[in-house]
């Protein structure tokens, strides 16, 4: 058997003042998994913690996100989360607060013939 992709989820977040780079990026896969409901897998046969995830998150600072924060947010399977850099970053006139977005991508992979 091989591992193949199935699903690919995408979604946004956003933290609209202090520049918490991983609320933005929690709140990108949050978005990009809570608007499905998958039975892929359950309509394989396959318990849905047998599902691998691939995240990749993409903000302006890639080393501010605790990438610990956003596999939490995984409800079933395993993860792994890549921090690339991306989505926006809009300062304030005075350039010391802003608003971040972060894009997330979730790739979900099942272990199939």
């Amino acid at each position: 058997m091989a591992w193949k992709r199935v699903v690919l989820e995408i979604g946004m977040g956003t933290d609209i003042k202090g520049r918490d780079y991983t609320k933005a990026a929690v709140r990108a896969l949050r978005d990009a998994l809570w608007h499905n409901s998958l039975g892929t897998a359950a309509a394989l046969g396959l318990d849905v913690d047998s599902m691998r995830v691939e995240v990749t998150i993409g903000v302006t600072r890639p080393d501010q996100v605790d990438r610990n924060a956003v596999l939490a947010v995984l409800p079933h399977g395993t993860g792994t989360v890549n921090v690339v850099e991306g989505g926006l970053e809009i300062l304030n006139d005075e350039g010391t607060d802003g608003t971040l977005v972060a894009s997330a991508a979730a790739v979900v992979r099942l272990d199939l013939p």
